[in-house]
């Protein structure tokens, strides 16, 4: 069975989970009265990647103490960085993953449309670089991890775009 965790709060939504994924619950709770924007991205399984290209299906596992950790710095710096952000989501599956599920989904509502785009850029940036989150391929010619892994960064990466 897949291990699984949340943490929600009035404002941050993170999640790793073997469940699917849907973005209309994430809306939801990134909408409020006082924010002007909401970018939410979803990450898709897609069939192919980096030399492969008839993947079936992703397996993704996490080293669940040190995901969450990083999820949490992730939230708490974008909370803290970016202009006016009201909320953040940030939910990444764990276990198979079907051709065009997503896999990830991260959310943030801000003030305005600018920081809303920077926010969520800056989280799924961070999450990929710094979240120990790994993915198993299946496809037609092989199984493997896959080989487009990058090394984990050690912290949470400063935002490349506009801060407070």
């Amino acid at each position: 069975m897949t291990e699984s965790w949340i943490d929600r709060s009035e404002n941050v939504w993170l999640e790793l989970t073997g469940l699917p994924l849907d973005a209309r619950p994430i809306e939801e709770f990134l909408s409020r009265p006082d924010a002007g924007a909401m970018v939410v991205f979803s990450g898709l399984v897609r069939n192919y990647s980096e030399g492969v290209d008839d993947v079936i299906t992703l397996d993704y596992e996490a080293y669940v103490p040190l995901a969450a950790a990083r999820l949490r710095e992730i939230a708490k710096y974008a909370m803290a960085s970016f202009d006016k952000v009201r909320a953040i989501a940030i939910l990444h599956r764990l276990g198979p993953v079907a051709l065009s599920e997503p896999s990830v989904l991260v959310g943030c509502s801000t003030g305005h449309r600018g920081a809303a785009f920077e926010a969520a850029r800056y989280c799924i940036d961070t999450v990929k670089a710094s979240v120990p989150i790994w993915k198993y391929e299946t496809s037609k010619a092989k199984n493997g991890w896959s080989i487009s892994a990058q090394p984990i960064e050690e912290s949470v990466l400063p935002p490349k775009g506009k801060v407070n």
